[in-house]
């Protein structure tokens, strides 16, 4: 016969041996296991949300949404109407400045030429009612329509118009209060 099965020996021939391998794989676990240990409490490391605990950023964390800067409205106010600037840059710009949908582009004498020849009460009526691609109010209902004659007025004098700033309505005189029937 042949020596075989010799050939697949292990290294560890007696129980000495493998006592004496135990505790060794033992020992290199519990060696690698303080050294980890050592490496993760040694050095404090610090990221982001380390702080996340300190009194101002709990404060930051819990204060009211309303004061991240947001401008309230007191609904109940008198409405401060806009300069026709104001309003063609806010509602207007988008497609008057770019001439959009067929609309005249702001300062363009050719385009808002027929427009101007109609009058400026057929251009408003058009500008707050709307007309084909534009929108009444040019798709801002919260527009005053003495708002809206401003910007008119604006994009047509840019364009070679002679017309006239409106005028701002007076206001609406509140009822006087009933006189108070004098105590018997």
């Amino acid at each position: 016969m042949s020596d075989a099965h010799n050939e697949h020996e292990s290294a560890i021939r007696t129980p000495k041996q493998l006592v004496a391998a135990v505790i060794g794989f033992f020992a290199v676990t519990i060696f690698g296991i303080i050294l980890l240990v050592q490496y993760v409490t040694t050095n404090k490391l610090t990221g982001a949300g380390s702080n996340s605990q300190a009194p101002e950023e709990v404060a930051a964390r819990i204060a009211p949404v309303a004061d991240q800067g947001y401008t309230l409205k007191d609904a109940n106010a008198p409405k401060v109407l806009q300069t026709g600037e104001a309003i063609y840059n806010s509602t207007c710009a988008a497609c008057h400045g770019s001439g959009a949908a067929g609309a005249p582009k702001f300062g363009d004498a050719g385009s808002w030429g027929a427009r101007i020849a109609q009058g400026y009460d057929t251009v408003l009526k058009h500008a707050i009612e709307g007309l084909r691609a534009m929108p009444a109010k040019g798709g801002n209902p919260d527009l005053d329509d003495v708002e809206v004659a401003r910007a008119v007025v604006y994009m047509a004098n840019a364009s070679g118009g002679k017309f006239k700033e409106p005028a701002v309505p007076a206001p609406a005189a509140a009822p006087a209060p009933a006189a108070a029937e004098p105590l018997k």
